[in-house]
């Protein structure tokens, strides 16, 4: 019965367009949930609502932090407003989806025993350059259950497929032992997302934020809708 209710509102869902015509949303749905893929059975949490953090933003001033800041050749950019942005529009989504989602603080008092569907934490990298590898996306999982591991699965597929960004192998500890992760409840899927580096991805993290934003909408759908994952076609080495 759960497959078949799922089913028909994914197949019920329209194709994504926000009220007001302010985003369009590209829903991709490469696979139903009795497919080989979908491994992991996803269970109703106690609360049907989805977090996004927007990284280091605040409305206590005493927990201002603006996070990565750009140079003047940068536009001066600022991460905490890039990630808000980014939020702000996933949000918008996600509830066009019929969805309950809200933007929590860094450090915002709900985050204690946060119980939700997802929770998802939304962070960009260096603004300095580094090298020219220095561009894409990275994400992490809570280590706290499995269905963490699968969110941050979901997320990498549908964030690459959708934004064209590369995974980034530079995963942090300030990523895998970020402070949301001991503070939510632990049967909460949760997981952090670097959505690319401020200096090598800036052109698409300032110039088309509705698509980084699709690409994390669609990775959390995938997961609460329980889709399936399709493995990247395996390449045939060059001679």
């Amino acid at each position: 019965m759960a497959v078949l209710v799922a089913t028909l509102f994914t197949a019920w869902t329209p194709a994504g367009l926000i009220p007001g015509g302010l985003e369009q949303f590209q829903i991709i749905t490469p696979g139903h949930a009795d497919s080989p893929a979908a491994t992991v059975k996803v269970t109703q949490p106690a609360s049907p609502r989805i977090g996004l953090i927007a990284g280091h933003w605040s409305t206590k001033s005493e927990y201002y932090d603006p996070g990565a800041v750009c140079s003047e050749a940068l536009g001066g950019t600022k991460e905490v407003d890039v990630n808000y942005d980014v939020a702000a529009r996933t949000q918008q989504m996600l509830e066009a989806q019929g969805y309950d989602v809200e933007i929590l603080e860094e450090w915002d008092d709900q985050l204690s025993l946060y119980r939700g569907m997802a929770l998802v934490s939304i962070h960009t990298d260096s603004c300095d350059y580094i090298n020219e590898s220095a561009k894409g996306f990275k994400v992490a999982p809570s280590s706290a259950n499995t269905i963490s591991e699968r969110l941050a699965a979901c997320l990498i597929d549908r964030y690459a497929r959708i934004t064209q960004m590369p995974l980034h192998p530079g995963i942090t500890p300030d990523m895998t032992s970020y402070h949301v992760f001991a503070e939510i409840h632990n049967e909460t899927p949760a997981a952090i997302i670097e959505i690319g580096f401020l200096n090598g991805d800036h052109e698409i993290l300032t110039t088309d934020p509705g698509r980084i934003a699709s690409g994390i909408a669609n990775g959390i759908l995938c997961l609460v809708r329980n889709e399936a994952i399709t493995p990247p076609a395996t390449q045939t080495p060059k001679p």
